[in-house]
C-alpha cells in the first residue's frame, strides 16, 4: 500500500533510522504556479514510517516561505506559502493505474508502460496526438516535443499555453520578429512615468509584481487600467477604463487618434526604427469619436485624457494579459496596443517596453523549445527548411521525418471527437476543464478510443483515462523554467518524490524505449537534457546555448538570449534594432475581421472569466491545498446588483448561466464595480460550476486563440 505525501527510503541500518527520526533541514525551491516564479525556503521533516518490516523514511515540507532573489525580491503570495500542502494530499497518486472492468486498478509500471506502448503502435502515427503543459519544466516540454514527432512521428501536439500567450507571442514575432514575455527587466517598471495596464489583474494573478508598480507610483508615475471591471489592480490606478469586453483594439485605436492629433508622437523613432506608419494614418483617419466611444462603452473625455497622460511621460510601458489576448482578434489587439509604444518611442530604453504578463509558471519557456504545434526548439519554425535541418542534425534524424506543423489544442480535441485522433496522451494538463466548448471536449475525451494522462491526481481528465501515470511534484523534480521576464531558473529538487512517482522526463524516456526509440532519449538526468536543449536552440530566437546549470546555481538566473557562456543575457532588448532583418519594428493597421460574439434578447449579457487570488488554472493543485482550498471554496459570478435586481436575482443565490454553446451553474456575488451589461466567473473549477461549458470554440486566425473573454449569456436562477 503506498502512502501519499511519502517518499520511502530503504534503510537496512535499524541505528541510522533512528538517527533521522524527526529530523529538519532547509531548502530551496520555487513556486509552481504563476510566472514570477519566486524562490522559496521550505522546512522539510523526516520521519520514521511504521513498518513491521525494514524501517522506511519519508520526507516532507511543512513551512514554505518566500526567501531573495532577483524577480520577487524575496516576497511569497498566498499561493507559494501553500503550494507544499498538495504535495503531501491524500489524494495523491503513487501508482500506476490502468482501467478494468471500468474501474482504475493498480498497476506496475512495465504493464503501464507496455500498454501504452501498444496502443500508439497501434494505430497510424498521426492518429495519436500529444498534449502537454505551460508549467512543465523546459527539458520536459524540449523533450515532449521530440518524443512526440520522433517518438511517435506524429505532427499533433500542442499544450494548454495556446490559452495563456498565443495572442502577445504571435503579435511579438509580427512587430518585432521576436516573442519574449518582457522586452525589458522588472527592475526598469520603476523608471516609467506612464504604465498602460491592459486586461491585467496583477494584484491577485501576480501579486508579488505590485511593489514594483507602487514604487514606480511613489516617483510620480501614472497606472492606467483597462479591464471591465474595477479589479483590486483597478483600484489602485490613477485612470480606470472600464471596456465592454471585446473593444480593447479600438480603445487603443482610439487613444493612438488623440496621441497624433495632438502631436504627441516621436517621429524621428517612427522614420527611423519602424515601417508600416503611412498605411496607420490612413487607418485612424477613418475612425470618429463617436464609433470609438459608442463601441468601448468609454467616454471620449476619459479615453483623451489616457493617451494624454501615456503621450506626455518621458517614459512609459504597455503590458497585457489575458483580458486582452484571449479574444478572437487578441493577436490584433495586442499589436495595436504596441501600436502606442512604436509611435511615441517608448521601447528599447529604460523605463520603457511592452510587456505581456504571462500567466503559467512556465508559460514562456514551454512555448520555446518545441511542444507548441508549429515550433522546433531555439524558437525555430517547424515549416522552415534552415531550421528542421538543424534541429534534425542535433536529433540525429533526416530532416524529412520531422513531420510538419499540426494544429492548436482546440482543434486537437476537434479532431479527437471525430474520430481523426484515436489515441491521446496528456501531460501535466486538464483540458476538459481550460479549453473553451468544454462539453464537446469531455464528450470527446469520453469516447476517444484511447486516453493515457500523467499527472499528480485524478483531475477531471484523468477519471476518464484508460492508463494514469503518477508524476513528481515541483518539490521533487529538478529543472528549469522561464519566467516572465525570459530569465532562465533552476529549479532543483528538494526531496525524492513519493511511492512510485517518477519525474515527467523519466516516463517519456521509458516509453520511448518501448516503441523501440530509446536511442533518441538515453538521458540520465535533467541536465543531459537541458545540454542538448542548449545545442538545439544555438543560433535561435530562444538562444540558451550560453546558460549551464553551473551558472544557473551561482547567478540566479540568466536571460535569454544568451549565446555563450562567457556572456551576460540580455534583459532589455530591442535597444538599438529589432528582430526583424532590417532592424524595424512593423505598425499595424489591419482591422479586426472576425465577427464579435454580439449581445440579443435571448443572451443579453456578456460573459467573462479570469482568476481570483487563491487558486491556480483549473485548480487541481490549489483545489487540494487546504489553506487556499478554503479561502475559496466554491465558484462565483460577480453581477452588478442593479443587473442582478432587473433579472430578479438574489445575492449568494445559485444561478444558471447559458451561452449556445452550454451552461454551467455557480454562486451569485454582487459586485457594483463591474459593468452592468458584463458578468464575471472565475476559470477553477470543474464540473457543473466549469465556466468554460459557455464559452465558445471559436478562435483567433492568426494565433488560434479561444475567444474566452467574450461569450453572449443569459442568467436566471437556479431552483
Amino acid at each position: 500500500m503506498k502512502i501519499a505525501g511519502s517518499t520511502e527510503v530503504i534503510n537496512h541500518n535499524q541505528e541510522a533510522a533512528s538517527e533521522l527520526q524527526g529530523a529538519i533541514h532547509h531548502a530551496t525551491t520555487q513556486c509552481p504556479f504563476c510566472s514570477v516564479q519566486c524562490k522559496a525556503e521550505v522546512t522539510v521533516e523526516s520521519r520514521e514510517l511504521v513498518s513491521k518490516s525494514t524501517p522506511r523514511l519519508f520526507q516532507y515540507v511543512t513551512e514554505s516561505k518566500g526567501t531573495q532573489n532577483k524577480a520577487s525580491e524575496g516576497r511569497m503570495c498566498v499561493k507559494g506559502m501553500n503550494a507544499h500542502q498538495h504535495t503531501t494530499s491524500a489524494r495523491r497518486i503513487t501508482s500506476p493505474l490502468i482501467k478494468k472492468d471500468g474501474k482504475l486498478m493498480e498497476a506496475s509500471w512495465d504493464e503501464a508502460i507496455q500498454y501504452i506502448a501498444g496502443k500508439i503502435q497501434s494505430v497510424p502515427s498521426n492518429a495519436v496526438g500529444v498534449y502537454g503543459g505551460g508549467s512543465l519544466t523546459n527539458e520536459t516540454a524540449y523533450m515532449l516535443g521530440k518524443f512526440a514527432r520522433i517518438g511517435i512521428g506524429t505532427k499533433y501536439i500542442d499544450y494548454n499555453g495556446r490559452f495563456c500567450m498565443s495572442a502577445a507571442a504571435s503579435a511579438g514575432a509580427k512587430v518585432f520578429g521576436m516573442d519574449r514575455g518582457l522586452t525589458f527587466p522588472l527592475a526598469d517598471i520603476e523608471h516609467a512615468k506612464c504604465i498602460i495596464l491592459a486586461g491585467t489583474n496583477i494584484a491577485e494573478c501576480q501579486p508579488t509584481l505590485m511593489p514594483y508598480f507602487t514604487r514606480a507610483q511613489e516617483k510620480n508615475a501614472s497606472i492606467i487600467v483597462i479591464d471591465p471591471r474595477r479589479t483590486s489592480t483597478a483600484a489602485m490606478a490613477d485612470l480606470h477604463l472600464a471596456v465592454r469586453p471585446g473593444m480593447d483594439m479600438l480603445l487603443a485605436d482610439g487613444m493612438l487618434k488623440r496621441l497624433r492629433e495632438q502631436g504627441l508622437l516621436d517621429q524621428a523613432f517612427i522614420t527611423n526604427r519602424t515601417n508600416g506608419y503611412e498605411q496607420l494614418t490612413a487607418y485612424l483617419d477613418k475612425l470618429n469619436w463617436n464609433y470609438i466611444t459608442d463601441n468601448t462603452g468609454v467616454s471620449e473625455e476619459n479615453l483623451k485624457l489616457a493617451a494624454d497622460m501615456f503621450g506626455k511621460a518621458k517614459t512609459g510601458m504597455v503590458l497585457t494579459a489575458r483580458g486582452v489576448e484571449q479574444q478572437t482578434d487578441g493577436h490584433l489587439a495586442v499589436r495595436h496596443f504596441i501600436n502606442l509604444l512604436l509611435a511615441t518611442g517608448k521601447i528599447g530604453r529604460q523605463g520603457c517596453g511592452y510587456g505581456a504578463i504571462t500567466g503559467q509558471g512556465n508559460g514562456q519557456g514551454g512555448r520555446e523549445h518545441g511542444q507548441k504545434a508549429d515550433q522546433l526548439p531555439g524558437y525555430r519554425s517547424i515549416e522552415d527548411e534552415q531550421d528542421r535541418n538543424y534541429i534534425a542534425s542535433v536529433w540525429g534524424v533526416e530532416p524529412d521525418e520531422i513531420p510538419r506543423k499540426g494544429v492548436s489544442a482546440y482543434e486537437m480535441m476537434e479532431l479527437v471527437n471525430t474520430g481523426a485522433i484515436e489515441a491521446l496522451f496528456v501531460m501535466g494538463s486538464n483540458p476538459i476543464v481550460s479549453n473553451p466548448n468544454a462539453t464537446l471536449v469531455e464528450e470527446a475525451l469520453e469516447k476517444v478510443p484511447f486516453l493515457a494522462v500523467a499527472d499528480m491526481f485524478l483531475s477531471e481528465t484523468a477519471r476518464l483515462a484508460d492508463v494514469v501515470l503518477p508524476v513528481s511534484s515541483y518539490i521533487e523534480n529538478t529543472g528549469t523554467l522561464t519566467n516572465l521576464e525570459g530569465r532562465v531558473l533552476l529549479r532543483e529538487a528538494v526531496t525524492p518524490p513519493p511511492g512510485d512517482c517518477r519525474h515527467d522526463w523519466e516516463i517519456l524516456r521509458e516509453l520511448a524505449a518501448a516503441i523501440g526509440k530509446g536511442k533518441y532519449f538515453d538521458y540520465t538526468s535533467a541536465e543531459d537534457i537541458f545540454n542538448e536543449l542548449r545545442i538545439a536552440s544555438k543560433g535561435g530566437i530562444a538562444d540558451y546555448y550560453g546558460i549551464t546549470y553551473d551558472r544557473l546555481r551561482k547567478e540566479e538566473g540568466v536571460y535569454w538570449p544568451c549565446p555563450a557562456e562567457d556572456e551576460e543575457g540580455v534583459g532589455r532588448i530591442f535597444e538599438e534594432r529589432f528582430a526583424h532583418a532590417d532592424g524595424r519594428a512593423v505598425f499595424t493597421a489591419e482591422e479586426s475581421e472576425m465577427v464579435k460574439e454580439r449581445l440579443s434578447k435571448e443572451y443579453p449579457l456578456m460573459l467573462t472569466n479570469g482568476r481570483v487570488l487563491s487558486h491556480y488554472l483549473t485548480g487541481v493543485q490549489t483545489r487540494l491545498s487546504p489553506g487556499l482550498a478554503s479561502r475559496q471554496v466554491e465558484n462565483f459570478v460577480e453581477i452588478h446588483p442593479d443587473t442582478a435586481r432587473h433579472y430578479m436575482i438574489k445575492e449568494q443565490s445559485w444561478v444558471r448561466i447559458t451561452s449556445r454553446y452550454g451552461e454551467f451553474q455557480v454562486r451569485c456575488r454582487f459586485n457594483e464595480q463591474i459593468r452592468k451589461d458584463t458578468l464575471f466567473v472565475p476559470m477553477h473549477w470543474g464540473g457543473v460550476q466549469n465556466v468554460n461549458r459557455a464559452t465558445r470554440g471559436e478562435l483567433d486566425p492568426f494565433c488560434k486563440m479561444p475567444g474566452f473573454k467574450t461569450t453572449a449569456v443569459r442568467i436566471e436562477m437556479s431552483y
